[in-house]
């Protein structure tokens, strides 16, 4: 039996309570944030417990708790379930605006939010080489979710739409344009492209999350590596006449896209920038 997080208590998961009145259930009013470990250690746990202030800043949620208080909680999940899980876990928090006796669009005074955390089993973390890449096939689709995509929020209805709609065109993931017809990231995953050896990603806007393994993955590039990068807007002509697509997210780290809406992106072979950037990034990505 696992060991969870709930509300300043770690109990066996069987245990673990919530009320429905909780807004979380309700209105899915609340953040949450994946963090991936590997043999124990971390990947960007500050930039991640980051972004959750933010995020929770955003939405006038306070649960009290300082990165040290969020760190001591994960090396708790970790240390409790490392023996039935294995040694490369994910930390999921969710932090919700808590209960009320009623249910009401208005934010409720004078109620705690509630805080949870668990942790499961993640694949072994990806390595440089071409042959043991995984590999995605994605579709495109013009981004019809709300205009506060920078928070990382537990409404992920949107979200979820968009990845069926890959899904049901047997892709695995899906490429989003606005209004413009400029890229803005994926269901589940931020987007780079590379062409004429040029790294290129969308700018940070309320149009996208502000992800850690791209910010990670910028400041590698930036300390490490002479490669141009650019963050500016990129046009979807741009993308399917891109020499590489990358999908960028915690847990599939950098992860090479060999197919847009059946075609193949270039030779339809895993990048030569692929393997030098996944390089540098397996070597610093703890740095963080």
């Amino acid at each position: 039996m696992t060991t969870v997080y709930l509300n300043g208590a770690f109990v066996p998961a069987s245990e673990a309570k919530i009320s429905p009145m909780d807004r979380g259930f309700l209105f899915g009013d609340g953040i949450y944030e994946v963090i991936p470990s590997y043999g124990g250690r971390f990947v960007g746990f500050g930039p991640h417990i980051d972004r959750m202030h933010s995020g929770l800043a955003q939405l006038s949620i306070d649960p009290k708790l300082s990165l040290a208080d969020w760190q001591h909680i994960a090396d708790k999940l970790l240390a409790d379930n490392r023996a039935e899980l294995g040694d490369n876990l994910g930390v999921y928090f969710q932090v919700s605006r808590g209960t009320d006796t009623k249910r009401g669009h208005a934010f409720p005074a004078n109620i705690a939010p509630t805080v949870f955390g668990f942790a499961f089993a993640i694949p072994s973390e990806p390595v440089a080489d071409k042959a043991k890449a995984t590999t995605y096939a994605v579709v495109t689709g013009q981004d019809l979710r709300w205009q506060r995509c920078h928070i990382k929020s537990t409404s992920l209805l949107g979200n979820v739409l968009h990845y069926q709609q890959s899904y049901s065109q047997g892709a695995q993931e899906i490429l989003l344009f606005d209004k413009d017809g400029n890229l803005t990231e994926g269901a589940a995953v931020n987007v780079f492209i590379v062409k004429d050896g040029v790294i290129a990603t969308p700018p940070l806007s309320h149009k996208l999350l502000p992800g850690i393994t791209r910010q990670l993955l910028l400041a590698i590039l930036a300390k490490h590596s002479s490669i141009k990068v650019e963050e500016r807007d990129i046009s979807e002509a741009e993308v399917l006449a891109a020499d590489e697509i990358w999908l960028t997210s915690s847990s599939k780290e950098i992860a090479p896209v060999l197919y847009v809406n059946d075609k193949p992106v270039a030779d339809g072979k895993v990048g030569d920038v692929w393997l030098t950037v996944q390089q540098l990034f397996s070597a610093h990505k703890f740095d963080y």
